[in-house]
């Protein structure tokens, strides 16, 4: 698992006297993410000088994680691993502490179904596999569990259809009502992996009689990170069950979900809309759709705000232009305003990614103007935001609009009273210049922008020579 950290080994990390005594574990700890098997199978063979250096509670609270997040890995390795864990009972403390190893070789027997299964006859899954398997699925260890909810797509492939349909199911059915909410979780954010993975014949009948029941049941789970879980994946489902199962079955989970209180459900499902357009198109949802986007998009956390906007050009498309229109084109300025600047940028890029969608004359006739009058707004923090806004706009809208609409207003704010201004209408003239034409060029940006070049302030001064130099105006 690229990125996880090993247990530290800064000074005094294992109560030496300096780094010195230290520098064998964090080479060892290196080994262990080797590439090289054969460095790795040292390293653990090696384990126990690590444990010993790192002393019993940080063993357990540090080095054991660090290897059961770490080692996914051939079975030489884990074999290997489970041998040293077998003898670290002094290590982690003593019997009363034994517990910690039992789980952490149960995680890797886990991983290890997964290699081993892929390489045996049917038969030989049953009989060597799959008791160790159904131990994990009902292990008491709820981090057992999870690791066979986390890997189920990968086991369910392994063990093949057969021994999914008589052992795994059963399983996951236990795994999404398990009474850990990370093993729900975990099981909640494979239900689309395994129903796609199920055999073609007799899956519909399967998800609907085996599966789905236990769906309903998440859709009002007490925890919110099983929820959300579930909304990342479930819109998934109406491309595998078809129309008439979606509109009867799924439709009303799908609305439930909408109204959820938490933003993340109600945020998973507006960012997964495409799977359920495609089989039922999106005006059945449209209604529920708006009361949930409005609240997404003015909620107090403003990174939802910001998922809400990435998401919007998407659902424009959707949803088509009238109705972008009617009911979403005053959520879109609205952003252009927000208190957060990240907000303001995103809302920026937006516009320029619905121009795209829906057309140059669109843009002229129901955002240009909306954001050139910003241009007056009181707010300085504002009328810079108009000039972000041509800065994206004017590719998408080409010359005729950016010389006739925009250009005048970036020129009117050269006599801004604010100098963050008067320095962003140089960056906007030098932005823009490309797209006008050299009439446009010599006759009303260069003047402009010799006239910031004497300007008092020194970044409005340095900005303007800046555009002078790569407009080639000098």
């Amino acid at each position: 698992m690229a990125g996880v950290a090993g247990p530290a080994t800064g000074s005094g990390a294992a109560g030496g006297d300096g780094d010195d005594s230290l520098y064998p574990i964090a080479v060892l700890i290196d080994e262990l993410r080797n590439e090289d098997v054969q460095l790795r199978l040292n390293s653990i063979k090696k384990l126990s000088t690590i444990a010993l250096a790192l002393g019993v509670e940080r063993t357990r609270t540090e080095l054991l994680p660090f290897l059961t997040d770490t080692i996914y890995d051939e079975d030489e390795v884990l074999l290997a691993l489970a041998e040293q864990l077998g003898n670290f009972t002094g290590l982690v403390g003593g019997p009363d502490f034994a517990h910690c190893l039992l789980d952490s070789v149960r995680l890797l027997a886990v991983e290890a179904c997964v290699s081993i299964a892929q390489l045996l006859s049917q038969d030989d899954i049953e009989a060597l596999v799959m008791p160790t398997l159904r131990q994990a699925a009902e292990d008491k260890s709820w981090r057992v569990r999870y690791m066979v909810a986390d890997k189920f797509s990968e086991l369910q492939k392994a063990v093949g259809p057969k021994i999914t349909l008589n052992d795994l199911i059963p399983a996951f059915q236990n795994l999404l009502k398990d009474c850990e909410a990370e093993v729900r979780a975990a099981a909640a954010h494979k239900v689309k992996e395994l129903c796609e993975n199920l055999p073609m014949e007799g899956r519909e009948t399967m998800i609907m009689n085996q599966i789905l029941p236990y769906i309903k049941e998440l859709v009002s789970d007490t925890n919110q990170h099983v929820k959300s879980a579930l909304a990342s994946v479930i819109m998934g489902l109406s491309t595998i069950l078809g129309k008439e199962n979606t509109i009867e079955h799924l439709l009303p989970l799908f609305l439930a979900q909408l109204k959820d209180e938490c933003p993340e459900v109600r945020l998973n499902i507006i960012s997964n809309l495409d799977c359920v357009n495609e089989v039922i198109g999106i005006r059945q949802l449209s209604q529920s759709l708006l009361p949930a986007i409005v609240e997404l998009a003015e909620d107090a956390k403003w990174r939802v705000r910001l998922a809400i906007i990435e998401y919007m050009p998407l659902l424009a498309g959707q949803l088509g232009v009238e109705f972008f229109d009617e009911k979403l084109n005053s959520l879109c300025m609205a952003w252009l305003v927000d208190h957060v600047y990240a907000i303001r940028e995103a809302a920026t890029n937006n516009l320029m990614k619905l121009v795209q969608k829906f057309g140059t004359e669109w843009a002229q006739n129901t955002i240009v103007p909306k954001v050139l009058v910003m241009a007056n707004d009181p707010n300085y923090l504002h009328r810079m935001t108009t000039l972000f806004c041509i800065n994206a706009l004017s590719e998408a809208c080409g010359q005729e609009i950016t010389t006739k609409q925009m250009l005048p207003i970036v020129l009117k704010m050269a006599g801004d009273q604010v100098a963050n201004v008067r320095f962003n209408v140089a960056k906007s003239l030098q932005k823009i210049g490309p797209i006008l034409d050299t009439d446009a060029l010599q006759e009303e940006v260069k003047p402009v922008l010799q006239k910031l070049g004497q300007d008092e302030d020194m970044d409005v001064k340095y900005f303007a020579q800046e555009a002078i130099s790569v407009l080639a105006l000098a």
